[in-house]
């Protein structure tokens, strides 16, 4: 007759936590470790993406702070076809703009422009406090995608990171134990010969 098997039998990978004669006690602190390493790894992770895409959010938020949109004008014709080697930038070229600040000097810079823009077309550039012409900054919904993006590549990196490092440190304890082991059988391992009829 076929026995049934047991139902409360503790899973083998919780063998490190309950006493048994063949623990040590680099087993335990091996458990502790994996333990933590793994809280670690999925909250240290979960903060280290937080943060940083907070961080990002900040940055660009400083970022608009410090640039402001001034309304300028063409100063030449935008040329017809980009010259030769200049990358295609959806069909616009660089061109001489002029613009007052807020101090009244007059300033000029160089911008983007559709071609065959005539002069005297107005656009919109953006410029720091110094007066030169920066690129636009990440409106809201654009900031709000880069800070979700810097913190989902962060978190994983952050908890892979952690676990590599848990990894060297379980590795390290294995030679240990391993060592350790080799080290009692070469004390227990004649007398258990003797005792089992073997050769010492």
């Amino acid at each position: 007759m076929t026995g049934t098997p047991s139902t409360n039998a503790t899973p083998a990978w919780l063998w490190r936590w309950r006493p048994n004669p063949v623990r040590r006690h680099s087993d335990v602190v091996e458990a502790w470790i994996v333990s933590v390493i793994w809280a670690l790894a999925l909250f240290g992770g979960v903060l280290a993406g937080v943060v940083a895409a907070h961080g990002t959010d900040s940055a660009l938020t400083d970022r608009r702070a410090q640039v402001h949109p001034v309304s300028a004008v063409l100063t030449d014709d935008a040329a017809r076809t980009p010259p030769a080697g200049a990358d295609n930038d959806n069909g616009r070229v660089w061109v001489t703009v002029r613009w007052t600040g807020a101090d009244g000097a007059v300033h000029t810079g160089l911008a983007k422009i559709f071609q065959g823009a005539p002069v005297g077309t107005r656009l919109t550039v953006w410029t720091d406090r110094a007066g030169r012409i920066v690129s636009p900054p990440a409106d809201g919904t654009e900031a709000t995608l880069q800070a979700v993006l810097t913190g989902a590549l962060v978190a994983p990196l952050t908890g892979a990171t952690v676990w590599a490092g848990g990894r060297l440190i379980r590795s390290r304890l294995l030679r240990r134990r391993l060592a350790e082991w080799d080290e009692e059988w070469k004390r227990i391992g004649p007398e258990w010969r003797n005792l089992s009829g073997g050769q010492g």
